[in-house]
């Protein structure tokens, strides 16, 4: 498990040392123009969209730990020749094959922790996986931001060369994992074999209820932090630039103060109504947002409640990394982890593409219905998260019931024991 975090703290670095320099590398640097590099960034999210549909299959057929090397050295070839690239078709390509080798990771690294870890422990492992990305994140952000120089080409080839190195020491870490068979959370619905079969997982409508709710999830949030929240801040609020890294800075912080505090609150807790709390903190997110932007306020009260929109949008997060990722875990069959990991991957991957796409003209042009809105759809959190509570079974809701469950079955009469089967 420890190598495993490893692996998830190197990639995310890898992801922070380069995105955030994409547009200016290929539109400036390179050369190339705005539109080559506008296509890059959508690359990245089309190659996602290709190939996640299959690295389910592939992780139940083969393991998680083998699609993960593959998709590392892809990443890491992609990355170098990204760096080297100086035609737009070559750019596409190094970022259609960075993109798909960095999507696939996630499920991959997702399986693994499964396996690696009991129910009981379960919750934890994310939240550490989440606080370790952030951190990463962060880190090789700050990293990449001191080396890069928009005059110089070999600055870049540099930054990208380095990413590429830090796929292929991952290579190296995860070849010393051996993979050990986990624990079952009891109370997942049984009967269900390993083929990797997509109609198998869209008849398992508590899991296409967690992927409706997913897709809201990151659509109203992570969809908007960079375009429609960003363009709402400077269009409406009038916030700088340097009080949106703030914001944004805010957000993290928040997560790696409050991870492990909200842990401890969130573990005994039913999963469904810590997902329904997350929609009212981010209701009340959207709130701060609508004051500031269209409040009439002064302009320090403005941009201290923007940053105050993505620090609750932080809290919210840290509540749902020990909640969402364990339950689609528990959600899925024997062996079928991978295929489930990657379903929920490409639901992500999907608001992330739409988000942008709607958030982005809304939160520039359209103020007050982009409040509105996303409001609504915090709120539509909420609701979908308690209908998806009676769907799913007391253990898969709330894992901490698994202790006493067994203490009951072991302890009670038989009909005691009908009573905690239900």
């Amino acid at each position: 498990m420890r190598r495993i975090h490893v692996g998830n703290a190197l990639s995310a670095f890898g992801l922070g040392f380069t995105v955030p320099y994409l547009y200016v590398y290929v539109a400036q640097v390179r050369g190339l123009g705005a539109m080559t590099a506008g296509l890059v960034l959508a690359v990245f999210a089309v190659a996602a969209l290709v190939v996640l549909p299959f690295a389910g299959r592939a992780i139940v057929r083969r393991g998680p730990l083998p699609v993960l090397l593959a998709a590392l050295v892809t990443a890491a070839l992609g990355s170098l020749s990204l760096g080297l690239a100086g035609t737009a078709a070559t750019v596409l390509l190094s970022a259609a094959a960075l993109g798909a080798g960095q999507a696939v990771m996630q499920p991959a690294l997702a399986t693994m922790i499964v396996d690696c870890s009991p129910s009981a422990t379960r919750s934890r492992a994310f939240a550490t996986q989440f606080f370790l990305q952030n951190l990463g994140l962060g880190v090789g952000g700050l990293i990449g931001g001191h080396l890069v120089d928009a005059s110089s080409v070999s600055s870049f080839t540099l930054l990208f060369a380095i990413q590429a190195a830090m796929f292929l020491l991952l290579v190296v870490v995860m070849s010393t994992v051996r993979m050990p068979r986990a624990p079952r959370i009891e109370g997942v619905p049984g009967g269900a074999s390993a083929k990797g079969s997509w109609k198998q997982l869209l008849g398992n409508r508590a899991m296409v209820q967690l992927c409706v709710l997913g897709f809201v999830l990151f659509f109203a949030c992570y969809g908007q932090f960079e375009s429609g929240l960003a363009a709402y801040g400077v269009e409406a609020a009038g916030v700088s630039t340097s009080a949106l890294g703030a914001a944004l800075a805010a957000n993290t912080a928040m997560i790696v103060v409050a991870q492990f505090a909200v842990l401890k609150f969130v573990e005994r807790r039913r999963r469904s109504r810590v997902i329904a709390a997350v929609g009212l903190i981010w209701a009340l997110a959207w709130v701060a947002a609508g004051y500031a932007g269209l409040g009439h306020g002064s302009q320090a009260m403005a941009t201290a409640a923007f940053i105050s929109t993505y620090a609750l949008f932080g809290l919210g997060e840290a509540m749902l990394s020990p909640t969402v990722p364990p339950l689609v875990a528990d959600l899925a069959p024997e062996g079928m982890a991978g295929q489930y990991n990657s379903a929920f991957a490409l639901v992500k991957q999907l608001a992330l593409a739409v988000g942008p796409a709607v958030g982005g003209p809304m939160g520039a042009a359209l103020h007050g219905p982009y409040v509105v809105t996303f409001f609504g759809f915090s709120l539509g959190i909420t609701y979908l998260a308690l209908r998806l509570g009676r769907r799913l079974t007391a253990v898969q809701d709330q894992p901490a019931l698994a202790g006493s469950l067994v203490v009951a079955q072991g302890t009670a009469a038989p009909s005691g024991q009908a009573r905690a089967h239900a």
